[in-house]
């Protein structure tokens, strides 16, 4: 069997072998309690965000990247191809450095790693604005890129099956959002390049492949492959994708254990293993594969038992044992607390899909918090290649930039950026989910009329949420809400009279009824203050969370007062986004985003 074919009879073997069937791949609906087709994604031109955090993150990564020099990006794949490579390096990771020597060196860790993320992010924020600039640069950079395909980039690079992974997305999404009709052309030859210069099967991290290499070439993340190649197989590139993602599935070593409910997060490299999710995810959504379905799923619990109350996880980038302790020794032992645009990156995509599939709210409430609580207050990108990277929740935090120029967060910054408008709203053939509470406005078809949702207020800064419908008829559907499971006492008010069905928190609450042009929903969402500990073991030490929202001391440490849990509890909301405790002096709390140059702390220690 060729590595790059596998024959119809081998391919159904191969199914029958991971899908545990007797090689008849089953529909996506058709595994045990999953009998409804998953929610669709809304497409990126169908969203308008207008909240002035995530517009603002949007508008930063896009003007960087339309201004990065061309020839400084084509540089290292020119280099590695033996070509002449005009033009000054871009720096830092980005560089490629024959003599790069990971112990002493920085610049030329990663060459060209993050371009494939960068054609994505302009591909879907041409998809989002419709920026003829945007999409003469993807072209413009797709036929540069056209030009220096070759084997030696793979050979060279530490990182093969990584850089060929974003390579595949950014064309895949080049093809897709701004209709690049020679990206499948590309993405063959870098196929083509690639295959010689990866690992026969997915090699799990810190394991030895390529005899002779030092340390850093075992870092690769061959087991994240199959997301994308199952995307573009999906989308028409062609059945040796397909074959390329069961090849890659990490099914012995990973998915297999965890859909047993073994827990084997502890010690493993946090971000891309959480991002392999989505490789499981995309498993069940292409290929009808229950199996990984039930690996996501147990691996998503997994992760929150360990989560901080940001959402953020994998101090040091390496997740913990369960109750291991690692999360509290954190607090004292590091700064490197999320790899935060990475971490948040893969977050989103497997409570995207996890929600999508399971209709399951508490993946949109795992979502809201990572965002509001992490990459949303993420310092901006800079041209010159400083990047955020980790948040930090150190006793004594505070927001740096990354020392490292263009690491792997500049590459999903942008992508999180772009991707805030398909993650809060979802469809069904008769009805809208409401997944995130934004300033936002949604477009779709419903029974042949055009629709419109449009929402407004400050949440999460106050309780309340309006959305407003236009119709061009009325028309018939169900609008799903999110009820977080920290809302009680939510209510939901249609045209101004209750709705009379209750606001469940930790659910989706149903609106069922004939809409018309002029509706108006109001939704309130009562942000009572609550006490999360950072584990069982050390309930003493404790954030304080307003709705989603983690408030974090500022300049906490000696001098500030002694405080009880009933302290924190009658902390009030003094402007927008400023929260002061009643105590003389009182003690300041902000949300991330509102951080600029303070310390903070994330949590207290605190009495009874």
């Amino acid at each position: 069997m060729s590595p790059t074919t596998v024959s119809r009879r081998d391919f159904t073997r191969l199914i029958a072998g991971f899908l545990g069937t007797g090689g008849a791949a089953p529909c996506a609906g058709a595994v045990r309690g999953l009998t409804t087709p998953p929610l669709a994604e809304i497409p990126y031109g169908d969203v308008t965000v207008d909240s002035a955090p995530h517009q603002a993150q949007l508008v930063n990564t896009h003007e960087v990247l339309m201004n990065l020099n061309e020839d400084s990006l084509l540089k290292p794949f020119r280099q590695m191809a033996g070509l002449p490579a005009p033009g000054e390096d871009l720096g830092g990771w980005y560089n490629y450095d024959p003599d790069f020597d990971w112990r002493r060196d920085d610049a030329g860790f990663a060459p060209g790693a993050t371009f494939g993320q960068w054609v994505s992010a302009l591909a879907r924020y041409c998809a989002i604005t419709g920026a003829q600039a945007a999409r003469d640069k993807v072209l413009r950079l797709n036929r540069l890129y056209g030009a220096v395909i070759s084997a030696g980039f793979y050979e060279k690079n530490r990182f093969p099956a990584y850089c060929y992974d974003k390579l595949l997305l950014g064309l895949i999404d080049a093809q897709q959002l701004v209709g690049d009709r020679t990206a499948f052309a590309l993405l063959d030859r870098t196929t083509h390049a690639a295959l010689p210069y990866l690992p026969r099967a997915a090699v799990e991290r810190e394991h030895e492949w390529r005899p002779g290499k030092d340390q850093s070439y075992r870092w690769d993340e061959s087991y994240t492959l199959p997301e994308n190649l199952l995307i573009a197989w999906r989308r028409g590139a062609g059945p040796r994708y397909r074959d390329l993602a069961i090849r890659f599935l990490d099914d012995a070593a990973w998915f297999d254990r965890l859909a047993r409910g073994e827990n084997l997060l502890a010690g493993r490299h946090a971000y891309s293993y959480v991002n392999s999710l989505s490789s499981a995810m995309q498993a069940y959504l292409a290929l009808g594969s229950g199996k990984h379905l039930r690996a996501a799923r147990n691996a998503f619990d997994m992760l929150a038992a360990q989560s901080y109350p940001t959402g953020g996880w994998g101090p040091e980038e390496k997740l913990a044992a369960p109750e291991g302790g690692e999360l509290f020794a954190s607090l004292t032992g590091t700064h490197n607390s999320f790899e935060t645009p990475c971490g948040a990156y893969a977050h989103f995509k497997l409570t995207r899909y996890l929600l999508r599939v399971t209709r399951d709210a508490r993946y949109g409430d795992s979502m809201e918090r990572v965002m509001f609580n992490t990459v949303l207050g993420a310092r901006p990108m800079h041209a010159d290649g400083r990047a955020f990277y980790y948040a930090d929740y150190n006793v004594a935090g505070r927001k740096v930039y990354s020392t490292h120029r263009f690491p792997c967060c500049s590459g999903t910054l942008p992508q999180v950026a772009a991707d805030y408008g398909i993650n809060a709203y979802l469809r069904e053939p008769h009805g809208l989910y409401v997944n995130l509470y934004l300033p936002s406005s949604v477009r779709w078809l419903q029974g042949g009329a055009r629709c419109t949702l449009t929402q407004s207020g400050d949440y999460p800064f106050a309780d309340h949420v309006s959305m407003r419908l236009r119709a061009q008829r009325p028309r018939e559907f169900t609008l799903y809400l999110r009820i977080p499971a920290w809302a009680v006492g939510a209510r939901v008010d249609v045209n101004g009279a209750p709705w009379t069905s209750s606001a469940e928190p930790g659910r989706f609450a149903p609106l069922t009824r004939m809409w018309h042009d002029g509706d108006l929903v109001e939704l309130a969402l009562p942000r009572t203050l609550r006490l999360e500990a950072i584990d069982r073991r050390h309930p003493e030490t404790l954030a304080l969370l307003a709705g989603p929202l983690v408030l974090f001391p500022i300049s906490a440490g000696a001098g500030r007062p002694a405080l009880r849990r009933s302290d924190l509890l009658a902390v009030r909301q003094v402007q927008a986004r400023r929260w002061e405790t009643r105590t003389a002096p009182p003690l300041v709390f902000l949300p991330y985003l509102a951080i600029d140059e303070e310390e903070y702390s994330t949590f207290l220690t605190v009495s009874a």
